[in-house]
C-alpha cells in the first residue's frame, strides 16, 4: 500500500508489468478514462492510457473478480476494481475465493487532490413516460432507507442515502474522499474518452 498514490502514478516505471485492468469495451473503465479526460485534458489522458498499456501485466481479460484473482495467481500487483466485487468476494459461498479475498487490501487513489473515480447505478424517467407516477413511486422507494440497506447490506455498495448507515465492511475499508465529478460530465468525455483507448492500444 505505500507504493500506491494515484491513478496517475500507475504508469511510472515501478509499475512495469504489475497493473491488471479490464478491457476498454467495459463500461466501468469508460467512465473512469472520461474522468481523466475530465481532469487532466485529451492529451494527458492518451500519455495516461498508453502508460497503463505499458505497465499491464496482461493483455485485459475477465470481470473485476478475475482481475484479484490474477493478483493472488501472481500475475500482478495491482487491479483497479469495484469495492463491492471484493465485497462479494470475501462473502463468497466458495471457499477459494473467500480465502483470495482475504488476501487483499482496498486502496482508494487521489485522495490529496480530485478524489476516486466512483460508478453509480441510476434511474431516470423518460420524457413520455406512460406511467409517470408510478415509476416516480419506485425511484422514490429505491432511495428509501428500506432498499437502500438491502444494496448496501446485500451488494456491498456505498448507499446513496445518507441516512443509511454502511455496513461493518465498508466500514472497515473506511471513508474517502470521492471524485464528484457531474454526471453529464462524464457523458461528454466518453466519445473521446473511447478514442483513447483506441489509440492507446488499450484492447
Amino acid at each position: 500500500p505505500n507504493e500506491l498514490s494515484t491513478y496517475e502514478d500507475l504508469i511510472s516505471e515501478r509499475w512495469s508489468g504489475r497493473v491488471l485492468v479490464r478491457s476498454s469495451q467495459n463500461h466501468y473503465n469508460q467512465t473512469l478514462m472520461a474522468s481523466v479526460v475530465a481532469a487532466h485534458g485529451e492529451e494527458k489522458a492518451l500519455e495516461w492510457a498508453r502508460g497503463i498499456v505499458n505497465n499491464m501485466a496482461q493483455p485485459p481479460r475477465g470481470n473485476d473478480r478475475d482481475q484479484v484473482k490474477a493478483i493472488a495467481a501472481g500475475t500482478g500487483d495491482v487491479a483497479m476494481v469495484n469495492t463491492y466485487y471484493m465485497g462479494l468476494l470475501l462473502n463468497s459461498p466458495n471457499h477459494e475465493e473467500r480465502n483470495i479475498a482475504r488476501q487483499m487490501g482496498i486502496f482508494f487513489p487521489n485522495q490529496n487532490d480530485r478524489g476516486t473515480h466512483i460508478n453509480i447505478s441510476g434511474a431516470a424517467i423518460t420524457a413520455h413516460a406512460p406511467n409517470r407516477a408510478n415509476a416516480q413511486k419506485l425511484i422514490e422507494f429505491l432511495l428509501s432507507p428500506e432498499a437502500q440497506s438491502v444494496f448496501a447490506e446485500q451488494n456491498f455498495e456505498y448507499p446513496a442515502n445518507r441516512n443509511v448507515a454502511w455496513p461493518a465492511l465498508l466500514e472497515e475499508w473506511g471513508r474517502f474522499k470521492a471524485d464528484t465529478i457531474p454526471l453529464d460530465q462524464l457523458g461528454k468525455h466518453l466519445q473521446p474518452a473511447m478514442i483513447i483507448f483506441n489509440q492507446a492500444g488499450w484492447n
